[in-house]
């Protein structure tokens, strides 16, 4: 029995064993391999991991897997799934797969070459994920692929040259990578079945290839947001199946091809923001399909041609921001399907053809910015599909059609800057979907229609500069409205109090107008209000304390009313207020003390009121006043307080027609006073040497005098008296100091003989910064020009306009950047040198390059200086196709920060003070940790009294500000007037001079031009912000950041030097900002 039972035990051993490697045996090779690639995946849907068993076969219901007829696994499809993890080299293994599509998932890491091996693949489809790395170069294994999908991915490097290889492929999309290098021509030569070829937004370079001529199969071609080049040679008579054409946002040189006229199928042609000149072809009149074409920012001149009448099936077209000449074409009137016209900013002139007024189809006419005349037929109220018409800039004239509206659904009315006369039409927003109402800055008369007043999707409203009268309407509580501008017209009557219940208001701007009564307190409801001006009306009455429930006010202007009473002390919680304006008003008492609780009002103006006592010394907190502090025509006693001096950034001054005492030395620290007025008080003693510039702001104070010397230029002498105490000097005295000068002179000539013979020996005189040695070659120099071949041409790493700059490697790490001026081809090099010399071994700052050492030699100068690794900020910002990584927002605000530093030294921290005059990215040399350093100071000069003008103009076109156009002032200014233009050139990533915009503008006026369609918008980087930066700046926290140094490069290239900002006003800014997101950062966490 027991040898029974061994035996039993071991058939049932048998058994177990039998049938256990039946059941493993059921899983083949090829479900092997599926189950080891869940190893490698970090999240397995649920569907794969309850399907994918190893009791089963992959051919048995496995999620996603389906097999051929002979069991072998044909289609791998997890489209979709939320699978995330790795495709792992055992995907190799599936030799018979014909579709692989993982798109829509969240794999990573690199592309698996094993997939060299699925040589049946037909179908290959690994879009939407993280894949990085290379794109592996196994194309040429894969003969019968037919759709290969890469698209939005992470992929790098080069196009496969193997993807030419594949004559069976009819779709190709690579799209949204970071795919380098040319586009391969043997696509076009090979690739003959290819129907669609998806490039765009990658970094692809070289010019888009002839060969792409003999596809006669595409049907879709993208390549937009590339850097290709050179001419569009595109378009033959083999494009006849080509629907959709897309070549936006590359860098082209020449016109638009005549040649796509020949793409008689075409549906869609988009050749945007390419830098294309001419004219447009008038052969774009064969494409009869087409029914949208995009031909915006562009350099394209000329007329446009009447054969884009012949276009019938044209939806939409766009010719906006190019510079096109004459007048519209009557033929687009043929243009029956149009829905969009985009003409706005060009050159156009003339009236707008009739026949496109009678275009039924017709929804969006947008031609701002040209110079159109003509009146606005009737027509244009029977178009029943029409919601934008925006007709700004222009010369239109006459009345606005009365029935305008009625039978529409207008969403955007923007009429601005026109001649129209005769009153508002009354159904304007008759279908109640009126978003944008702007018809500001022309001739109207007569009241605001009811129909505004119910028009509950309105967000902006803007009828300034009219002749408007009558009341202002009243506003349902649930209104829209984000800002109001009905300055300037003749509105009577009070301000309605249901305005407060249009809690989206931003601005509200009523100056300037005959209102009266009390300001409704029911304001003070709006939170988000940030911006109120009520001036210049009759308004009488307090300030309602309820006001103090805008808690986000930055602007408030209530001066030229008949307002009186105090300033609400509740006032308090304006904590963002920049600008307070209360004057020409009756208000008394005491200045408000709470407002040095304003730590951010930069602009402070209570004139002509009744405030009586002394000027509080709390005055002294508003260290962020700069615009204006402005308490004239007031009753304020007492002296200046000596806190008044902190307000170190002051700018204008007006304290005049007080009864203010004592002395003015409080102001002699107030060192960027630019406009004083003083007058008409009771005060004694000196004027401050640095505000002796106009006579009559100090008039009205006989107890004033002056100190001398005088300043013949600023002041006379018989206006002032002479201080007391400066009496005659007596003869024994005027005997002694001619003694002590003869001993002077004879001392100074003593020493010059011992310099003269000093020198004569031979002597080298080295200071505490800079080594000058005259002929012979030092040590180091031997190094110099050892490392360097003796300065041969192989060793340039920069030419500029003072000299050629040689890159010296002296070993054990030692770099160095050598300048060299040649004085027998700059006539004024040798000054060049001194002069820079002179200024550079004055001044030591991290933001300023450092010269290490200078020799000057027979016939040429030499500069040593450190070796910077990452070449200057044009090289970092526009030559980062190479390989190099784009610079992000954080190293460009540290960058614009440092260079800020940098000028503030030179112009604050030195003196005299410092120009440089030749700022720009060239002259902004970049250190290994990307920290910026000023180089190039052969332009710079020392400030001083004497001199101030140049009959030359010095500095680069497209930096130069405006004052310097023809002659050179030397200025601070002029050099914020170049630090803003770099400034524009990190938020933008656009040069000065761009050739992108259009004929004679710079980057100044290009920028100034786009922010001029979003005047209403907050957001002034939006619109300009370099591409590359989009993702970055979805942070709200540098946004904001964008936003603000945006504002600050406008301020900085204001046309007007007195309205620029100190440099050392800037880098308090961008200090503020830097630590706004570092707190707002840390606060988040």
């Amino acid at each position: 029995m027991r040898n029974l039972g061994l035996v039993e035990i071991t058939l049932l051993c048998c058994l177990f064993v039998y049938f256990r490697v039946d059941t493993v045996s059921c899983l083949n090779s090829e479900g092997l391999a599926l189950l080891s690639l869940l190893d490698h995946f970090d999240k397995v849907p649920l569907e794969v991991a309850s399907t994918w068993k190893n009791n089963t076969t992959p051919c048995d219901s496995w999620f996603g897997v389906t097999c051929d007829h002979s069991r072998n696994v044909e289609t791998l499809n997890l489209s979709g799934s939320g699978v995330s993890g790795q495709l792992a080299s055992e995907i190799g293994e599936l030799k018979s797969l014909l579709i692989l599509d993982l798109s829509d998932n969240s794999f990573s890491g690199v592309l698996p070459s094993s997939l060299v091996n699925c040589t049946s693949l037909e179908y290959l489809d690994l879009s939407r994920n993280g894949f990085s790395g290379e794109v592996p170069d196994f194309f040429g294994s894969l003969k019968n692929l037919r759709f290969l999908y890469l698209d939005r991915n992470n992929l790098r490097g080069l196009i496969p040259a193997s993807v030419g290889e594949l004559e069976e492929l009819e779709e190709l999309g690579l799209s949204h990578n970071e795919l380098s290098g040319t586009i391969p021509e043997s696509i076009g030569y090979k690739c003959r079945k290819l129907k669609y070829l998806a490039l765009n937004k990658n970094k692809l370079n070289g010019v888009l290839p002839e060969s792409l001529n003999l596809l006669e199969n595409l049907g879709e071609l993208f390549v937009s947001n590339n850097s290709l080049g050179g001419r569009i040679h595109f378009g033959s008579s083999n494009c006849k199946k080509l629907v959709t054409l897309d070549l936006s946002y590359n860098d082209f040189q020449g016109g638009v091809p005549p040649e796509i006229g020949n793409c008689s199928s075409l549906h869609s042609l988009a050749i945007i923001k390419c830098n294309l000149t001419g004219t447009i072809p008038s052969s774009l009149g064969m494409l009869k399909k087409a029914w949208y074409i995009d031909l915006s920012e562009n350099r394209l001149s000329g007329i446009i041609p009447q054969d884009l009448g012949n276009c019938s099936s044209l939806e939409t077209l766009k010719l906006n921001d190019n510079q096109l000449q004459g007048v519209i074409p009557p033929a687009l009137g043929n243009l029956k399907k149009l829905q969009s016209l985009e003409l706005f900013v060009n050159k156009l002139s003339g009236e707008i053809p009739i026949g496109i007024w009678k275009i039924q189809s017709l929804t969006d006419m947008v031609v701002y910015n040209n110079t159109l005349t003509g009146e606005l037929p009737v027509e244009v109220a029977q178009l029943k599909h029409l919601r934008n018409l925006t007709l700004f800039n222009n010369n239109f004239y006459g009345e606005i059609p009365m029935s305008l509206g009625m039978n529409q659904s207008l969403e955007e009315v923007d009429l601005f800057g026109n001649r129209f006369t005769g009153e508002i039409p009354p159904h304007i927003c008759h279908g109640q979907k009126l978003r944008i109402f702007v018809l500001g800055s022309n001739q109207l008369h007569g009241t605001i229609p009811a129909s505004i007043r119910q028009c509950k999707t309105l967000k902006r409203v803007r009828l300034e500069e009219n002749m408007l009268s009558g009341l202002l309407p009243e506003f349902p509580e649930s209104h829209n409205l984000s800002y109001v501008n009905l300055k300037s017209n003749n509105f009577e009557g009070s301000i309605p109090g249901s305005l407060g219940s249009c809690k989206n208001l931003l601005t509200i701007d009523l100056s300037r107008n005959k209102l009266t009564g009390l300001i409704p307190p029911e304001l003070g409801n709006l939170q988000s209000l940030g911006r109120l001006n009520l001036s210049y009306n009759h308004l009488e009455g307090p300030l309602p304390s309820q006001l103090s429930g805008c808690a986000r006010m930055l602007y408030f202007d209530v001066g030229s009313n008949s307002l009186n009473g105090s300033l609400p002390s509740s006032f308090r919680s304006w904590k963002s207020l920049s600008t307070l304006v209360l004057s020409d008003n009756k208000f008394l008492g005491a200045m408000p003390p709470f407002l040095a609780e304003l730590d951010r009002l930069s602009d402070l103006r209570i004139a002509r009121n009744a405030f009586g006592g002394e000027i509080p010394s709390s005055v002294g907190l508003l260290k962020s006043l700069r615009y204006g502090l402005d308490l004239s025509g007031n009753g304020f006693m007492g002296e200046i307080p000596t806190a008044l001096g902190n307000l170190i950034n002051l700018e204008r001054l007006n304290i005049s027609n007080n009864k203010l005492t004592g002395s003015l030395s409080v102001l002699q620290s107030l060192k960027f006073l630019g406009q004083v007025d003083v007058s008409y008080n009771q005060f004694t003693g000196p004027i401050p040497a640095n505000l002796i510039s106009n006579s009559s702001m100090f008039s009205g104070n006989p107890d004033l005098c002056i100190q001398p010397p005088y300043s013949a230029s600023a002041i006379t002498r018989d206006k002032f008296k002479s201080c007391k105490g400066q009496a005659k000097l007596s003869t024994w005295k005027i005997a002694l100091i001619a003694a002590g000068s003869f001993l002077a002179v004879l001392a100074l000539l003593f020493a010059l003989v011992l310099v003269f013979l000093r020198c004569k020996r031979g002597a080298k005189t080295e200071d505490a910064n800079v080594l000058a040695e005259e002929e012979g070659l030092s040590l180091l120099l031997n190094k110099v020009l050892a490392a360097t071949d003796n300065l041969d041409d192989k060793y340039i790493i920069g030419r500029g306009a003072h000299g050629v700059v040689y890159r010296a490697s002296l070993g054990s790490g030692e770099e160095y950047a050598v300048k060299k001026l040649i004085f027998a081809e700059h006539i004024r090099a040798n000054q060049n040198m001194k002069r820079e010399i002179e200024t550079i071994g004055l001044v030591r700052h991290r933001n300023l390059i450092r010269l290490e050492r200078f020799w000057m030699r027979r016939e040429d100068g030499l500069m040593l200086y450190q070796y910077m690794p990452n070449g200057s900020l044009h090289d970092v910002l526009h030559r980062g196709n190479q390989g190099e990584a784009i610079l992000d927002w954080s190293a460009r605000f540290n960058i614009s920060l440092g260079i800020a530093h940098g000028l503030a030294y030179l112009h604050h921290d030195c003196y005299p003070p410092i120009i440089h005059r030749d700022i720009k990215p060239e002259n902004i040399l970049m250190d290994s940790d990307m920290e910026p350093h000023i180089g190039d100071f052969g332009l710079a000069r020392i400030l001083d009294d004497s001199t101030v003008s140049t009959a030359t103009v010095t500095g680069t076109t497209g930096y130069i500000a405006p004052e310097n156009a023809y002659k050179t002032v030397r200025s601070k200014e002029s050099d914020v007037y170049s630090y803003g233009v770099v400034l524009l050139e990190l938020v933008t990533g656009k040069r000065a001079l761009d050739r992108s915009f259009p004929e004679d503008t710079n980057i100044v006026s290009w920028v100034r031009s786009i922010l001029s369609r979003y005047e209403d918008d907050d957001d002034t980087a939006g619109p300009i912000v370099d591409p590359t930066l989009v993702d970055e700046l979805l942070d709200t926290k540098l946004r904001e950041q964008a936003i603000q140094v945006t504002d600050m490069a406008l301020r900085c290239t204001d046309k007007r030097p007195e309205n620029r900002p100190s440099m050392r006003d800037v880098v308090k800014i961008l200090t503020d900002l830097k630590d706004f997101v570092r707190s707002t950062s840390g606060s988040d966490q």
